[in-house]
């Protein structure tokens, strides 16, 4: 293999360079390129409509099948704890086979999951396809995180995965008023057909219009991989690459349990730390805000409605974040609106029986919390290297995934034991403010947003975003 130039030459917005990586990196991204990342957002969206999905389908199956208050908490729990494990350990399976084949399989086993839900009669069986369809979503998180870095040029970086992560919230939303549709003609299954029909509607679409990512072929080189490479860059509309960049023999020994080794443990006890207190503030709004609206007098339509209102500030918070990583390092900014979600949390607790003030939190609630998850996970494709991208992005989830059991669960062994409001909210606020201090020691390369501008002025030619 030959080995690549520093040189690169810019032809019409395009760079044009013996590395494939280069060439997607310093040029204008195309409509291919964008139609992808787009693509991450709806099947990110599949991992908020399942945790909504199985909430709004426990009242029907506890009625039905006459379940007691601990045997419904059970079930609600499965597919956490399946999405922690294949988060972990199939984060791993996507940096060793690729992104594309992990996508697509996670894909038919989140289907496939769904679907059989819908067949079951018994607690035992319900409980293990939770857990099988998580293990499909955690896998597909560690995944997409990796892909939608690795789509986009390097000055749109953290604003693809920041979009990506706001599928959570659109998936709540989206989800959540389709199946309250759905349900005052038909029964609790019918929410899973819906999440079984949507996942395989995003199979093809996974199939069709996102290759392997050139990033993973340049780096693993499997047999092909440069006819593969430069038909990917054919699609996206830029130059073809004449040889595949040349791999080090240190490149080349390089292991997915490498976020393990001295180069990158600090890192991976540093965010995975972060993620998990975060996420026990973010699930602690998520889970309680309804039961909090109701125990102050109002109805359960209201405590719905209240935790939508905090899904929203969500997808607008995270989109605002996003935008904001054009500007400002992303560090610095996951930091402050962890900070942020502190405050909120703890005003939330202050509040009293009004249902405008009620919303007008929660909203602020949902703004901060999730647009400091859409910062970590900018910070997890931004912190790893492409051989160990999705095994720590994966590693990271799925320890958070533990946050998001602790935090309702610490709230409410709180609540029973006569913690007031305003005491159990700053407790789990305080999630936040720990996750930002861990990430103060977080030694992340950041280039100056100047010089990535810089960088890229002579190639951007219409516009960053320019259709090719």
């Amino acid at each position: 293999m030959l080995p690549c130039p520093d040189n690169n030459a810019v032809e019409g917005g395009n760079v044009v360079s013996n590395d494939p990586r280069e060439i997607i990196s310093k040029s204008s991204m195309t409509r291919f390129q964008i139609f992808a990342v787009a693509i991450t957002i709806a099947l990110n969206a599949l991992d908020g409509f399942d945790v909504l999905s199985i909430s709004i389908a426990g009242s029907g199956i506890r009625e039905e099948w006459g379940l007691g208050a601990d045997a419904l908490g059970f079930v609600l729990t499965m597919e956490l704890i399946g999405m922690a494990i294949g988060s972990v350990v199939l984060g791993g399976v996507a940096d060793k086979i690729g992104r594309r084949p992990m996508m697509l399989g996670c894909l038919i086993v989140m289907a496939s999951g769904m679907f059989m839900v819908t067949t079951t009669t018994s607690i035992v069986v319900l409980s293990i396809w939770r857990v099988i369809t998580g293990l499909g979503i955690g896998g597909m998180l560690a995944a997409i995180n990796a892909v939608a870095a690795e789509y986009s040029n390097a000055k749109r970086k953290h604003l693809s995965v920041s979009l990506m992560s706001i599928g959570y919230p659109v998936g709540v939303v989206v989800g959540g008023l389709i199946s309250a549709r759905l349900l005052q003609t038909f029964d609790w299954r019918s929410v899973f057909y819906l999440g079984a029909a949507m996942t395989a509607v995003l199979i093809p679409m996974v199939y069709f219009f996102v290759p392997e990512t050139v990033h993973w072929l340049a780096r693993k080189q499997p047999t092909g991989a440069l006819e593969k490479i430069n038909h990917t860059l054919t699609r996206m509309g830029h130059p073809t690459a004449t040889a595949l960049p040349e791999i080090s023999h240190e490149e080349s020994k390089a292991s997915v349990l490498d976020i393990f080794k001295p180069a990158f443990i600090a890192t991976t006890l540093l965010v995975a730390g972060a993620y998990f207190f975060h996420i026990t503030t973010f699930y602690f709004v998520v889970k309680w805000v309804p039961t909090i609206t109701v125990d102050f007098g109002f109805t359960q339509p209201d405590g719905a409605l209240a935790l939508t209102w905090a899904m929203v500030g969500g997808a607008l918070g995270g989109a605002t974040l996003g935008f904001l990583t054009l500007k400002y390092g992303i560090k610095g900014l996951t930091i402050t609106t962890m900070v942020l979600s502190t405050v909120l949390v703890i005003l939330f607790g202050r509040t009293g029986p009004d249902l405008g003030a009620i919303y007008m939190l929660s909203f602020g609630c949902g703004f901060f919390t999730n647009a400091a998850i859409v910062g970590m996970y900018a910070i997890f494709a931004h912190a790893y290297p492409t051989h160990v991208r999705a095994t720590g992005t994966g590693f990271a989830i799925g320890t958070g995934r533990g946050g998001s059991v602790v935090g309702p669960v610490v709230a409410g062994f709180l609540f029973e034991g006569g913690v007031t409001l305003p005491n159990v909210a700053l407790v789990l606020g305080f999630g936040s403010l720990i996750a930002a201090g861990l990430l103060v020691f977080l030694k992340l390369k950041e280039e100056p947003p100047e010089a990535v501008l810089a960088e890229q002025s002579e190639a951007e030619g219409q516009g960053e975003f320019a259709v090719g």
